[in-house]
């Protein structure tokens, strides 16, 4: 349900020069542009100084005009936009267009208020659409009918501004909308803005809105969006700080009330539009309502989906939205597509680590999610076996491999070995499409890593020359701090530079997977390390000889010393991302595919 929107788009401003009288540029404009008034003349010297007042928010102006055509009011200004009003409501909210709003509003009626311009929408409705919530209130103050009024397309309000606007401008009109009670409230109204309330994030108004309708849980789409947010169903976990203060109470026998991990509003709405279907619906309803909409094909036809709402949650990685649904269901888990995937075959094709970790809380009945397989004869560990788009994307090319064999490796370990090597209707096991599927990942992380190689050979070739090519003559003294500090960053850059090029010649000799599972990030860690180290060591040597050729007194050194630095600092900030990679896969990705505290079923629900 996505119904098109009355929002107002800012149409480029019509400029006039007020000094130019040449005839064929005021037809141009007239095309565009209703005069109001009797001739050209007028329309130069009222309309259009009025129409840049306005958007300037110039109420000096504005004032004087008013004050020689008071009908200039409720006169529209600009074809496209409307009156004075709708004008200023499309300027942005600073502080000369709030003042003009309030004088302007000060001197209309409650029935200039609720004109409308050629697209069926107030001035209240165009400010709402597009969150201006300061100018809304201002309007909305003098005639709060305005509220009721409907804009294009026939929508109200509340329900543009859920559409375009921001939150803001959503709690105020709800809150003074009564609840979207009264009789220009229909069920449709209602449905819209709750739904797009959802759709745009607004989880806090949402929540507002089922909990005072309850009725409108039963929106079959509110589920569909919710599952597609896996960033919206989250608990806000306890601060480092509160875990040891806790823990030190227990240690010390001090009995102190837990804090509770605080829900999202996200996962507020989806509980209460899961409580109130399990208690109004019975289980054939609900199984309807969690296959979503189904897809009209061209030739006129419908397609029915399997479970659609929990295969888009497993698709995203939505962890949180899953586990409230199986905790009440848990023979969802075995529902199947129109592939024959459950959403744990979805999960480990799109590696959603949140999701597959639930299948060690289920017990024995992972092994019947192992045996299914889908409709070319792939099980789980087939599946892993294919390269994943969303992990290639979001991965390095040197820590691809290793992430994707860790996942084979995992579910390796939970498959029953008899279907270790089984075969495929394409005649392959798992191993053999693994390989297959990751050829083009390793030759990419080879070729990296040979980059790697060039550039710390070429260190170390400049490092070899400095150190044994140096002219002791510029020295006064070969014991002096120069001295000392050019010799021991030119070994620094020297011994940093072999070092990373002997790392990264051992990971191209490596032939073993288990080391790409287990040292390949330690390695390309220690290499890039090296490699940063002998930049800074080269940089700094090529520093200290230009201070000992112009000495310490000339501009020359000390600027090629700041470009230096630069250069240092650029190489950081360009590998900063890669080497938090790398740490993250050496340190924290192997337990990420096992969580400690369970999620599906716990003593004490939050």
């Amino acid at each position: 349900m996505n119904p098109s929107t009355g929002k107002e788009i800012a149409m480029s401003r019509v400029l006039l020069d007020k000094a130019s009288s040449m005839e064929d540029t005021m037809m141009k404009h007239e095309q565009t542009i209703n005069i109001p008034l009797g001739n050209t003349e007028d329309y130069l010297k009222l309309v259009v100084p009025l129409y840049e007042a306005s958007n300037t928010g110039d109420w000096e102006t504005a004032k004087i005009i008013f004050d020689k055509r008071p009908d200039l009011v409720s006169t529209d200004v600009n074809n496209y936009l409307g009156t004075t009003l709708h004008v200023a409501a499309t300027s942005e909210e600073t502080k000369l267009s709030l003042n003009f709003m309030k004088n302007l509003v000060n001197i209309m009626t409650r029935e200039q208020l609720e004109l409308k311009n050629k697209h069926d929408n107030t001035a209240f409705s165009i400010a709402s659409s597009s969150g201006k919530d300061k100018m809304a209130f201002i309007m909305m103050e003098k005639n709060r009918n305005l509220l009721n009024i409907r804009g294009n397309n026939g929508y109200l309000p509340l329900s543009i501004a859920a559409i375009t606007g921001t939150d803001n401008i959503v709690k105020c009109l709800y809150k003074n909308s009564q609840k979207m009670t009264g009789d220009h409230w229909t069920d449709r109204d209602r449905c819209l803005t709750l739904f797009h309330c959802v759709e745009r994030n607004f989880f806090d108004v949402a929540v507002q809105i089922v909990e005072d309708s309850p009725e409108l849980g039963r929106n079959v789409s509110l589920l569909e969006v919710l599952a597609q947010k896996p960033y919206a169903i989250f608990r806000l976990k306890k601060n480092l700080i509160t875990r040891i203060m806790e823990r030190a109470c227990r240690f010390f026998g001090i009995n102190v009330q837990p804090v509770a991990e605080v829900e999202s509003y996200g996962l507020k709405l989806l509980k209460i539009i899961w409580a109130h279907a399990t208690r109004t619906m019975n289980l054939d309803e609900i199984e309807c309502m969690l296959r979503g909409q189904p897809n009209h094909l061209d030739n006129g036809t419908t397609q029915q989906h399997l479970s659609r709402v929990l295969f888009v949650a497993a698709e995203t990685g939505n962890t949180g939205f899953i586990v409230e649904l199986l905790r009440t269901y848990p023979h969802f888990m075995f529902n199947r597509n129109e592939d024959g995937f459950t959403i744990f075959h979805v999960a480990v094709m799109h590696r959603h680590h949140g999701i597959y970790s639930l299948l060690y809380e289920i017990g024995s009945s992972k092994d019947d999610i192992c045996m299914l397989l889908d409709k070319s004869g792939n099980n789980l560990l087939h599946l892993v076996g294919k390269t994943s788009k969303e992990m290639a994307a979001k991965t390095s090319t040197s820590l691809l491999m290793q992430r994707e064999l860790r996942w084979f490796k995992e579910v390796h370990y939970i498959m029953p070995p008899y279907l270790r090597e089984a075969k495929n209707k394409d005649g392959e096991t798992p191993h053999e499409l693994f390989s297959k599927e990751n050829e083009d990942t390793v030759s990419k992380g080879l070729k990296w890593m040979k980059d790697c190689i060039v550039v710390a050979a070429l260190i170390v070739t400049i490092a070899f020359d400095a150190a044994f090519t140096f002219d002791a003559g510029n020295f006064t003294s070969l014991r002096q701090p120069t001295f000392l500090a050019f010799v021991i960053a030119g070994s620094i850059c020297l011994f940093s530079s072999s070092t990373s090029l002997l790392v990264f010649l051992s990971i191209l000799t490596s032939r073993h997977k288990r080391d790409f599972v287990y040292s390949l990030p330690r390695k390309l860690m220690v290499g890039l390390l090296t490699l940063f180290i002998s930049v800074v060591a080269m940089m700094l040597t090529f520093s200290v000889g230009f201070f000992v050729l112009y000495g310490y007194n000339n501009w020359l050194p000390i600027l090629i010393a700041a470009f230096a630095a630069l250069s240092v600092i650029v190489f950081t900030v360009l590998q900063f991302s890669l080497l938090l990679d790398m740490f993250h896969s050496m340190y924290e990705y192997r337990y990420l595919l096992k969580h400690k505290k369970p999620m599906l079923y716990t003593k004490i629900r939050g």
